[in-house]
């Protein structure tokens, strides 16, 4: 039985020994990548490639030198762990699913180590890593699910200073639930984040929003600050701070909401966004980068797989707006300003509950003959309708 990979995470709080390792590893991490990301570049530049096998040989003779012998200083696993991200990013690169990977930097890039098995031992509820002669001191706020064992563990520390210990593991007890007959329509949104066909509509938190006056303050004041002084670093942090509180808060929010509607609905449709493309509207992009829909649809998703449920993303042209769920008719304009509107055949309604269900709609002849949803004609031999809807996401 192929048990769901699932990742639990947990606050860490190490030794002054141990948060020093820490530290070490995640610089001797970051430097074997970019020196394996330069050496696989000179070679792209030859019109060579260099594959994982490769830059695994050269960490080897890198670990000879003088200058680089302080590599031997930490645990080789996560060393090898990012050389295996690297291959990851080329792969993604040369699939054409992802820019070219870029180098990391002290201050911008995330700072983790990932160890696999061999890397640490798990036993009694207690977890110690290579090279460290104790075990971590973590906050075990959730119970690891029976029969569930760790393959992977990730420690991370975010710009606030907070560290994180990550544990994937097969988890037996994920199981899908039981059949359900229900279907959503969800209709993403900036005044509601969502709209459902049934009617009822989940208001947009707006987190960024409530902490922007706090967040703009501490901003000022830390570009009013020395570069490399303390109080710049002082300063820093509480702009960390309040960044950490935004989207704790948002991730939190979008797990109990994701995780309800995947409860209660066998089949849930949604619209088919490019929010990279929306979010280079000036006028949205704030807004929409707080609403997270990539990150609302990435929980959808990865939950529904969890429990045998099914999500069916619509054609982003389907003009779910203009469409009159009742009678067919697809109206020529909808303006930003139009919440509700009457149709020709008398039926009167609001904005994105009628995209709700025209989505609905949509997905179920998608679930029925597995056709993909096309753009509709208000006429025959009239223009599709074919203009992406970002202007009815108001703020």
């Amino acid at each position: 039985m192929n048990h769901v990979k699932r990742a639990f995470k947990y606050r860490l709080y190490p030794s002054d020994a141990q948060a020093a390792e820490l530290s070490r590893t995640f610089g001797c991490v970051r430097k074997v990548y970019n020196l394996a990301l330069a050496a696989r570049t000179e070679a792209w530049t030859r019109q060579e490639r260099v594959n994982y096998n490769q830059t695994s040989a050269m960490l080897t003779a890198w670990k000879k030198t003088e200058e680089l012998a302080y590599l031997n200083e930490v645990s080789s696993v996560p060393l090898q762990q990012t050389l295996r991200h690297l291959q990851t990013a080329f792969t993604n690169f040369f699939g054409k699913r992802a820019r070219y990977p870029h180098f990391k930097s002290r201050r911008k890039s995330g700072k983790s180590a990932e160890y696999t098995t061999s890397g640490f031992r798990f036993r009694d509820g207690k977890l110690t890593l290579a090279k460290m002669p104790e075990p971590l001191d973590i906050v075990w706020s959730r119970p690891l699910s029976e029969g569930a064992k760790p393959s992977t563990v990730t420690v991370s520390q975010d710009a606030v200073g907070r560290w994180f210990v990550s544990l994937l593991c097969d988890d037996p007890s994920v199981t899908p639930l039981g059949a359900s007959g229900n279907a959503v329509g969800i209709d993403v949104g900036l005044d509601h984040l969502l709209t459902l066909s049934t009617g009822e509509k989940v208001t947009n938190p707006r987190h960024e929003r409530k902490d922007r006056v706090r967040l703009a303050k501490a901003q000022r004041n830390l570009a009013k600050k020395t570069r490399g002084s303390a109080n710049r670093n002082k300063a820093r942090h509480r702009v960390a701070r309040i960044h950490a509180r935004i989207a704790d808060r948002r991730r939190d929010g979008l797990h109990k909401l994701t995780t309800r509607l995947v409860r209660e609905n066998q089949t849930l449709v949604i619209e088919d966004l490019t929010v990279r493309t929306m979010v280079k509207n000036r006028t949205l992009s704030r807004a929409i980068s707080d609403a997270a829909w990539s990150q609302f649809r990435s929980m959808l998703e990865y939950k529904a797989a969890w429990y045998g449920r099914e999500v069916i993303a619509v054609d982003r042209w389907f003009p779910s707006s203009r469409l009159c769920s009742a009678c067919g008719t697809v109206q020529d304009k909808m303006p930003l300003h139009v919440r509700t509107w009457t149709c020709d055949c008398g039926t009167t309604h609001d904005r994105d509950v009628n995209a709700a269900k025209n989505l609905l709609a949509a997905g179920r002849a998608v679930a029925a003959c597995g056709a993909g949803v096309r753009p509709q004609r208000s006429t025959p031999g009239g223009q599709s309708a074919m203009k992406q809807e970002v202007s009815r996401h108001e703020p």
